[in-house]
């Protein structure tokens, strides 16, 4: 499963192998100065809008990748029944980054 952390200044995303190839992206590095909201998203699948390209979406199940929606984009690892964390973007190539963690909570607490 994806990794969300903070390393000193920056934020990652951490992928496993099957990400990378479904997302067709590999892990993604952003400053922590340019994170403006970080939020939990119980209903992950339904944070995730607009038109896939690329990635994977098994529908109902999960959201790989990249989704493209009035103008911005979004990179997810979304999965049904395990909550996300929301971190919204500023001047970055994505907007926002939707990954699922089951500690979720906790996670978005330290990145806070």
């Amino acid at each position: 499963m994806a990794e969300l952390r903070r390393n000193g200044d920056d934020l990652e995303v951490r992928l496993t192998v099957i990400e990378k190839i479904a997302g067709l992206r590999g892990n993604i590095k952003v400053p922590a100065s340019a994170v403006a909201a970080v939020a939990i998203a119980e209903q992950p699948l339904a944070a995730v809008a607009g038109m896939r390209a690329p990635g994977l979406h098994l529908p109902g199940r999960t959201k790989i990748g990249t989704w493209r929606h009035a103008g911005r984009k979004t990179f997810a690892v979304a999965r049904r029944g395990v909550p996300a964390i929301r971190v919204d973007l500023v001047g970055q190539r994505y907007d926002h980054l939707v990954i699922s963690q089951p500690d979720a909570a906790s996670v978005a607490e330290a990145l806070g």
